[in-house]
């Protein structure tokens, strides 16, 4: 059955808001409107999915200065099992959130201002950044970026602690032009780098894991970056590099690309995301203007591993068990995408790498697995001829092609075999 442009339209937002959708969101998502779905998901609102999976806290694991081998084993232990419990956690809200776009959009974040507990090595940390990216990722870009780059998560990934009067260390300066908030080569030099480095001195995370400023080791020198001058520090930096001319329309294609199309936006649709973002750098509202676009529509996005398997959950296994969980995060590990673990300040790749022959199998695995949970679904009771259309609708694609649709057809009699590869179909892996 072919569904109305209407339901294919609230399909891809509840889809890109979301971790994948299910035919009942999209049905309710058509009932209130576009626009009203929209103002709801980006909207405060109480969430017992959330309330129901507050965040672990971590006592802080004791250092390994003059202590013998076997202390410093268990330390790593502790900091493994720290860091499972961490991803497990995020997991599992994924999973839960009645609400998901908040937890959607703090995933893309994560992505935004990438940081890996592969060398952070503190989960408790990280989690401090998670929520920060949760609390503020809907308000105005400035405090955000401000925050990140005074983050103790972000200090120790980007060596901010080793930047000191001095010896100035330019990792953060350059990877926040570069990647956070103006894109490569967008009007800033090495000098700005340089100055934007001495700008940034004297930052360091506490023993209790706080960011902390020692005046001492800060260089209260002039500095000019991006044509500002003065004796800059961290705020002033961050302002200088936002209200570069490139800032706004860098943030704003970004996220367009996280959300509507791996082709950056027309000029056209740019220059409507800017309007909508405007001065105060508003992202609830540029958000709302990504989703609403004529052109949000027309492009398409490879579902990433994460909103595939968190996705496949909320269909399929809406309460995951401990051992749900763990398989989670290995199918994630071994797909390439585990939270809290990107690979680099770049964050995961996007588009037709999720796609790979290597990650097939484990696919597969994953589908068959969640598939084969004890359930009612659509697909189980639906007549045999129906259970096509019921896939599609369960999985909340609509309509699958008519190759597609040949290929599930041949699995109607098998419902858990037949869910797997609708799981696996072109249509739910790109949309």
């Amino acid at each position: 059955m072919i569904p109305s442009p209407d339901w294919t339209a609230a399909a891809r937002v509840v889809r890109r808001l979301g971790f994948g959708a299910t035919g009942a969101e999209v049905d309710a998502a058509v009932a209130r409107g576009i626009a009203a779905h929209v103002a709801d998901a980006l909207g405060p609102g109480d969430d017992p999915g959330v309330a129901a999976t507050p965040p672990p806290s971590f006592p802080p694991v004791p250092t390994t200065a003059d202590r013998t081998t076997a202390q410093k084993k268990a330390r790593n232990t502790e900091i493994r099992a720290q860091d499972q419990t961490a991803t497990t956690w995020w997991l599992k809200r994924m999973v839960l959130a009645q609400r998901p776009a908040t937890e959607k959009l703090t995933f893309c974040w994560h992505n935004h201002f990438s940081t890996s507990n592969d060398k952070v090595h503190d989960a408790a940390a990280m989690i401090a950044q998670n929520e920060k990216l949760r609390s503020m990722g809907l308000g105005t870009f400035r405090p955000l970026a401000y925050a990140m780059l005074t983050d103790a998560a972000m200090l120790r990934w980007l060596d901010g602690g080793r930047n000191v009067a001095g010896s100035p260390n330019e990792n953060l300066a350059r990877e926040f032009m570069e990647l956070f908030a103006l894109g490569h080569g967008n009007g800033y030099t090495e000098i700005d780098v340089r100055e934007g480095a001495r700008a940034l001195t004297g930052w360091r995370v506490t023993a209790d894991r706080r960011p902390q400023l020692i005046r001492r080791r800060h260089d209260a020198g002039t500095k000019t970056v991006l044509g500002v001058t003065g004796n800059l520090d961290a705020a002033s930096f961050c302002d200088a590099v936002l209200d570069h001319p490139g800032s706004a329309g860098y943030v704003a294609t970004r996220w367009w690309q996280q959300l509507a199309s791996a082709t950056p936006p027309s000029s056209g649709t740019l220059n409507r995301l800017l309007d909508a973002y405007g001065a105060r750098r508003d992202l609830r509202a540029l958000i709302t203007a990504i989703v609403t676009d004529p052109e949000f529509g027309r492009g398409s996005i490879v579902t990433s591993p994460v909103e595939w398997v968190v996705g496949a959950h909320r269909a399929l296994a809406p309460e995951p068990t401990s051992a749900d969980l763990a398989a989670m995060s290995t199918t994630l590990k071994d797909l390439g995408q585990l939270p809290f673990h990107p690979p680099s300040v770049g964050g995961w790749p996007a588009g037709r790498a999720w796609l790979s022959t290597a990650g097939t199998q484990t696919r597969w695995t994953t589908a068959m697995r969640l598939a084969a949970h004890p359930q009612v679904t659509t697909i189980h009771d639906a007549a045999p001829a129906d259970r096509v259309d019921a896939a599609a609708h369960l999985l909340g694609v609509g309509s699958f092609t008519d190759r597609t649709a040949r290929v599930l057809a041949q699995h109607r009699s098998d419902p858990v075999t037949l869910t797997a590869a609708a799981l696996n179909s072109p249509e739910h892996l790109a949309v």
